[in-house]
C-alpha cells in the first residue's frame, strides 16, 4: 500500500512539494487556511481541505492520525509552525517533517517532536554557493553536518584518465559511489574506468575533504 501524505501550507514550498508527491502517484492531501491557495492545487493532488491548522478539532476530523507522514510547511507564521507540529503530533501522526525558517525556529520544532526539520533557504542557499564556486559542481546535497555528496562534472584533467590515476579517496578522502554517462548510470564503478568528457562523479566525503576536492578541480 502507498504512503500516504498530508501537506498543511500551500506557499512556494509545500505546493512544490504537494504536486511533486502527487506527480510520483501518491495520495496527497492539501491543507491551508486560504481558499485561494487551496483551489490553486485542486486539480494536481487527490485532496483539498481549506483549514485552520491551529485549530486542533479541524485537524482531527481530518483524519490525520491515519496518513503516514505530514508535512508542516507553513512560511512565515513562526508560532503557527510550532502550534501545528505540537498538535498533529499529539493526533498521532507517526512522521512529522517540518520547514524551518532558521536554527532557532528549527531547534524548538526538534524540542516539540518534530521528526524532521528541514530548512529549504539555506539548504538551496548552500547548493547555489557551491555551483558558483565552480561552473562544473552541479549539485550538493549535506547528509549530516560533516558529511556530503557532491555532483562534479568531468572536465580539464579528470578527462580520460581512471579512478585508479586520480586516486581520488587517497587524495581527498573522498570516496566516488557513482558516475553517470549520459542517461546510464554505473553505481559501482571499477579502478580502471575511463572518464570521459561531460561524465557526471558522485561523490560522497566530509564536508572539509569535499572542498579540497572541488577547489582541486575548480574551473
Amino acid at each position: 500500500m502507498k504512503k500516504q501524505f498530508a501537506v498543511i501550507g500551500m506557499g512556494r514550498f509545500g505546493s512544490s512539494v504537494a504536486k511533486t508527491l502527487s506527480n510520483l502517484g501518491f495520495e496527497v492531501l492539501a491543507i491551508d487556511s486560504s481558499e485561494q491557495r487551496t483551489q490553486e492545487v485542486s486539480n494536481i493532488v487527490t485532496h483539498v481541505v481549506q483549514a485552520d491548522s491551529t485549530d486542533e478539532e479541524a485537524l482531527r476530523a481530518l483524519g490525520l492520525r491515519n496518513f503516514d507522514v505530514v508535512i508542516v510547511a507553513i512560511g512565515q507564521d513562526i508560532q503557527a509552525s510550532i502550534l501545528t507540529t505540537i498538535i498533529v503530533k499529539e493526533i498521532g501522526v507517526p512522521k512529522v517533517v517540518v520547514k524551518a525558517q532558521n536554527e532557532l525556529h528549527g531547534k524548538v520544532l526538534a524540542k516539540v517532536g518534530a521528526d524532521k526539520v528541514i530548512y529549504p533557504e539555506r539548504d538551496m542557499g548552500v547548493r547555489v554557493a557551491h555551483h558558483l564556486i565552480s561552473s562544473n559542481i552541479i549539485d550538493y546535497i549535506e547528509l549530516s553536518e560533516d558529511y556530503s555528496i557532491v555532483e562534479v562534472q568531468a572536465v580539464g584533467q579528470m578527462v580520460g584518465r581512471n579512478l585508479r590515476e586520480l586516486d581520488i579517496r587517497a587524495k581527498y578522502g573522498c570516496n566516488v559511489m557513482a558516475i553517470r554517462t549520459g542517461d546510464k548510470m554505473n553505481i559501482a564503478p571499477h579502478a580502471e574506468d575511463i572518464i570521459k568528457y561531460n561524465d557526471i562523479l558522485v561523490v560522497v566525503g566530509t564536508n572539509e575533504d569535499l572542498k579540497n576536492f572541488e577547489k582541486t578541480f575548480a574551473e
